[in-house]
């Protein structure tokens, strides 16, 4: 293994450009704070609305950090949505608010999460199927179970597990240290692991990481579970704060769709190869700014929907112009 070694990757790792993705999100948070100011309540500047931006953002960003993995490794996960749905029905079913189920409850979901992306991964490496295709069919197959054995909000959590959703460490909420636990360790193995590496060798060429020596297969089947897991950890915390589950929670809150978009807009490319996970949870905070920002000044929902495409479309842009004046 010479072209894709460890240490080449690595230090390409390090000495690439910072993304404009954190340009964009100063740039956004203080023309968000100042229409705030003029046109709307006056509100997003309070410490609290800031904080409240984080804690709504928790739950994108848990799942975009995994989505980051095998976007990294030219890969996407659609599934992502409705293994939430999976995860917050399950668990509360399982646990029927009863302390004593919880590690029992949350044994058998993080179970079926390393199965669904198993079962992708395989598909993906195996039978060749296209990711995009692999995925939402597997996120299809969850859909009809879930629809099938469930049809509305079941079972409830403990009080205790609510602390996950609710609970503070002195003026710090719980669910943002969990948030940024999970992508110290997740930035930790992208950057300075041997999986990390091959994920973006694979992702840069997989048909050269091969010819090196990787294991390229055995690379994408562990990113998919990896995606899948953090799709239960977000379904987790989503059912901590709704205190039951339903079938609908994965797919209302457009967590396939959302992830890949803040993904995107993080500076990860659709082509593989290049991205990371503070690009990631960057894209997660400019959304959670746009919704809150919107919501003070009144925005119409279709209005928000056209802005938040517009603001996708133009960071893919300019990725991809800034992409074409460095190969050149």
């Amino acid at each position: 293994m010479t072209a894709l070694s460890l240490e080449n990757i690595q230090k390409r790792l390090r000495t690439s450009r910072i993304p404009p993705v954190y340009l964009m999100l100063v740039a956004i948070l203080v023309v968000s704070l100042v229409l705030d100011q003029i046109y709307g309540r006056g509100q997003m500047i309070d410490p609290t609305i800031l904080t409240n931006i984080l804690v709504r953002s928790v739950a994108l960003g848990i799942v975009a950090i995994g989505q980051t993995f095998v976007m990294i490794a030219a890969s996407i996960d659609l599934s992502v949505a409705y293994l939430i749905s999976v995860t917050a029905v399950m668990s509360s079913f399982l646990m029927q608010g009863d302390p004593a189920r919880v590690p029992m409850a949350v044994a058998v979901v993080f179970g079926i999460g390393a199965l669904v992306g198993l079962v992708n991964g395989l598909i993906i490496t195996k039978l060749k199927v296209n990711a995009f295709i692999a995925t939402l069919g597997t996120g299809l197959i969850l859909k009809g179970a879930l629809n099938a054995s469930f049809s509305n909000f079941t079972g409830a959590v403990p009080e205790s597990f609510q602390t996950l959703g609710y609970g503070r460490w002195g003026p710090v909420p719980i669910s943002i240290i969990v948030l940024f636990a999970i992508a110290i360790v997740a930035g930790f193995v992208l950057y300075r692991t041997k999986f990390g590496a091959h994920l973006y060798g694979i992702g840069g060429n997989e048909v050269v990481a091969r010819l090196s020596g990787l294991r390229t297969d055995r690379v994408v089947i562990i990113a998919h579970i990896v995606c899948s897991m953090s799709a239960v950890m977000t379904g987790l915390f989503v059912v901590s704060r709704l205190r039951s589950g339903a079938p609908w929670i994965g797919p209302d809150g457009l967590y396939d769709l959302e992830s890949i978009a803040a993904v995107v807009v993080g500076g990860t490319a659709l082509s593989g190869g290049v991205g990371s996970v503070a690009g990631t949870l960057a894209g997660v905070v400019i959304f959670g700014i746009l919704d809150t920002a919107f919501n003070q000044l009144g925005v119409d929902t279709f209005l928000k929907s056209v802005l938040r495409g517009a603001i996708i479309i133009l960071a893919v842009a300019s990725y991809t112009i800034r992409s074409r004046r460095e190969a050149s």
